[in-house]
């Protein structure tokens, strides 16, 4: 999962989800699902679904579990139970079939109403997320504040099944050992890579987000990224700056 920069809309775009929003904070229409449906056949929302694929890069990948093609418009807070924000552009996201399967009109929730799932254009998965390099899963990142794993990790994780899903496993630990072999291939040359060869190297192999994790808390204990850090700090503080 990787932290995706909200953009702004198109005006056309923008004005047609304020329009339909209106209708709904009017009270005019409460058939939100029959709403959607007819509008999301416009141009306008077409609209929308591209910025989204903008928004995940040339791959547009889903925004969750950045694997599968992103093939449709996602409600972070599901429009049926939350139709204040059926039509919000901050509230729209991109996900893939299976994701979408798996979160339905599922939203964990705090006491005050907080969403206890990840939302990747709001904040950084990471700060609740952990990576196991030995099994490829995604899990819970420990909260070392509250003495317990991160609540919002593992709502995510369970919401969409992050560490039960064979395939995206294999990709995640697949990208891992890219990265990984790109980071020794660089330590074993007698000279070194420059630092703007080297990051890009692994921006490029980066599929799944996975380098702020590398670079992170976490991921400098485990090689080889701590060599990398023990043995050249200027470059390691070079790296960590630009790719987390």
């Amino acid at each position: 999962m990787r932290q995706m920069v909200r953009k702004p809309l198109p005006k056309k775009a923008a004005d047609y989800l304020k329009g339909k929003q209106a209708l709904i904070d009017g009270g005019e229409r409460t058939d939100i699902e029959n709403l959607w449906k007819a509008a999301r056949a416009t141009k306008s929302i077409g609209e929308v679904l591209r910025a989204l694929h903008t928004m995940c890069g040339p791959r547009e990948r889903c925004m969750y579990c950045l694997d599968s093609h992103g093939c449709d418009i996602e409600h972070f807070r599901p429009k049926a139970a939350y139709p204040g924000h059926a039509f919000q552009w901050p509230n729209l996201l991109l996900c893939c079939t299976e994701c979408g399967r798996f979160k339905g009109d599922r939203f964990p929730t705090n006491a005050h109403d907080q969403a206890l799932l990840i939302d990747p254009t709001h904040e950084n998965p990471w700060d609740h997320l952990d990576f196991d390099p030995e099994t490829g899963n995604l899990v819970a990142r420990f909260d070392l504040i509250a003495d317990d794993w991160s609540i919002k990790g593992t709502q995510t994780v369970e919401t969409l099944q992050l560490d039960r899903r064979e395939a995206l496993r294999v990709v995640y630990q697949t990208t891992f050992r890219r990265l990984a072999r790109i980071l020794r291939d660089a330590l074993d040359h007698p000279a070194g890579w420059p630092v703007g060869t080297l990051c890009e190297r692994l921006k490029e192999t980066d599929d799944h987000g996975l380098l702020p994790w590398c670079f992170g808390d976490i991921g400098r204990t485990v090689e080889p990224f701590c060599t990398l850090r023990a043995h050249d700090p200027e470059t390691w503080a070079a790296c960590e700056a630009a790719l987390r």
